[in-house]
């Protein structure tokens, strides 16, 4: 017994020893992407030899927000997660081949530039002999230079004219080629200045310690959150006239420049904005009182320390779980028959998420990839709307129900109508089950004009002090399409801002057509194929004579 006491205790010493650090080979599997940030996932296997073994997790971008960090996993070890650190490291970076690469390239880039003005050079100097024989052309006759014949002086001035004219021409050329030479140059040395100021680069290095009673496998996932990475929404609206259809393309547009590539990765779009914090905003007291000028320096004063001490601060966010939970693997997406594959909705209390059916890949530069959300097919009412006072034109609009599960957030949005691109629109937030109209363009089909018939001025009253202007104006809508449509005339009346001025209209009837109460009248009209109306818009105006009228076409 004696013996194995000390034998006990030099096993449970060992036991919980630290392991040397080891380095953990990781892959970025899923990232779900805010408008303004991003979570980024990342999974390893690594085997437990037993202990506590400190797993170190290199390279990770040095904008990650340290209280994001949240750690996961699975496997046949007992593991227990102790603790989850973060340290700034620097590591030597010496791009050699790519810095030579670049200044070639700016060496070759100034030799053209070089060329160029000497070229520039010589294109002065024959200017200026040109200058200089146009001045002799035209310098008075002197006994050892007799005044030129006509013929030699026209033969001379046209030489000099088409000369100058080519110098003209070539200097054009020239200046266009150094500019665009300059801005060659400049871009290059932007990118070697960067390289060149990248030999100490910082990156942030996590350490998650994990103790484990026997060996055995894990499974760890590492997940934190980094900002330079965003998503909007994207629409294609394809309108099938013959069908009184919409087939709506819905995409995400997703940008980030987080220093990591996400290479082949699962994809979430997420309609949260952490941004805006958690709860509603909270009312000062605002209060009324005199100006006292020291009062109010006292007051700018404090306010500028709280600000510089907000800044300061670090921004407050989620501490990350650190308890073990269990990592589930996903089926791999089903494939769809549809040309557009669909996102999954999971849908939550305040929010959405989109996750995209097929794996992606973003790089870090900033440049917009397109991912897929869902493809659907709403029914549509299509009327036209025209506004000819303005533009003779009318334009296609569809009143649609968004029938999908899926919110449709505010974005841009290209308008194909019969498979042809006519215009590019914008789409506002649509929830699901709510009503929305889509502008879908002009359309030539339908004919629209616009003219003023007669407008003519006469004198009013017993002694003819007053005067009346009337207007007469004709709107022809025509329906050319080989179906009949329904077209929306828009136009209006003047409104009197002054008693002084009456405003009285004569065509259409006030009472089948009432203006609102901004003057503006609209004409429904159901147009049969072929079929072309006439609208009459006549009023008059009133008003005395020593008064001048603001506003009058």
């Amino acid at each position: 017994m004696k013996r194995l006491i000390p034998l006990l205790g030099a096993l449970f010493a060992a036991s919980l020893a630290s392991a040397a650090p080891a380095p953990v080979d990781s892959t970025i599997r899923a990232v779900t992407v805010y408008t303004d940030r991003a979570v980024v996932t990342r999974t390893a296997h690594v085997a437990l030899a037993g202990g506590i073994t400190e797993l170190v997790f290199a390279n990770l971008p040095e904008t990650l927000t340290e209280r994001s960090l949240q750690v996961s996993g699975q496997g046949t070890a007992q593991a227990l997660i102790l603790d989850v650190s973060t340290r700034r490291t620097y590591v030597d970076f010496t791009p050699n081949a790519r810095v030579k690469e670049l200044e070639d390239a700016l060496r070759g880039l100034q030799k053209q530039l070089r060329g160029l003005e000497d070229h520039a050079s010589v294109v002065q100097a024959q200017g200026a002999m040109l200058d200089r024989m146009e001045a002799a052309l035209f310098a008075p006759p002197t006994k050892d230079v007799p005044r030129p014949e006509l013929a030699q002086f026209t033969n001379s001035l046209a030489y000099l004219t088409e000369q100058k004219t080519k110098l003209i021409a070539e200097r054009t050329t020239l200046d266009e080629q150094r500019e665009d030479l300059n801005q060659r140059i400049s871009t290059v040395q932007s990118q070697l200045n960067e390289l060149r100021g990248a030999d100490r680069r910082a990156y942030q290095t996590v350490t998650v310690r994990v103790s484990a009673p026997q060996a055995g496998n894990l499974d760890v996932a590492l997940s934190y959150t980094v900002p330079g990475a965003s998503w909007s929404p994207s629409y294609d609206a394809r309108l099938l006239s013959g069908e009184r259809a919409v087939a709506l393309s819905y995409f995400g547009v997703v940008r980030q420049s987080t220093g990591e590539d996400w290479s082949e990765v699962a994809l979430t779009l997420s309609t949260a904005r952490p941004g805006l914090g958690g709860a509603a905003p909270t009312l000062s007291t605002w209060s009324l009182d005199v100006l006292n000028p020291l009062l109010l320096r006292q007051a700018l004063e404090k306010a500028e320390r709280r600000e510089y001490s907000a800044k300061a601060a670090p921004a407050p966010t989620a501490a990350g779980a650190m308890n073990l939970q269990l990592l589930t693997s996903e089926a791999p997406p089903e494939l769809k028959d549809a040309a557009l594959a669909s996102a999954t909705l999971e849908t939550g209390a305040t929010s959405a998420a989109f996750k995209v059916a097929l794996a992606a890949s973003v790089p870090s530069d900033n440049s917009p990839q397109k991912v897929p959300i869902i493809s659907t097919r709403l029914n549509a009412n299509p009327e036209y709307l025209t506004v000819p006072k303005r533009l003779a034109t009318a334009y296609l609009t569809a009143k649609v129900v968004n029938s999908s599960d899926f919110p449709l957030l505010a974005g841009a949005m290209n308008v194909f109508l019969d498979g042809t691109f006519v215009a590019t629109s914008s789409l506002r937030t649509v929830m699901a089950g709510e009503k929305f109209d889509l502008a879908l363009g002009a359309d030539e089909a339908i004919s629209v004009k616009h003219k003023r018939v007669n407008q003519f001025t006469e004198d009013t009253g017993l002694t003819r002090s007053g005067k009346r202007i009337t207007y007469e104006y004709l709107i022809t809508v025509q329906n050319n399409k080989r179906t009949a449509e329904r077209v929306i005339v828009a136009d209006q009346l003047p409104l009197s801002r002054n008693e002084k001025i009456v405003v009285r209209q004569l065509s259409p009837d006030a009472q089948e057509l009432k203006p609102t109460d901004q003057g503006a009248l609209k004409w429904t009209l159901d147009l049969k194929p072929g079929e072309k109306r006439e609208l009459t818009v006549k009023f008059a105006i009133e008003f005395a004579n020593d008064i001048s009228v603001v506003g009058l076409d």
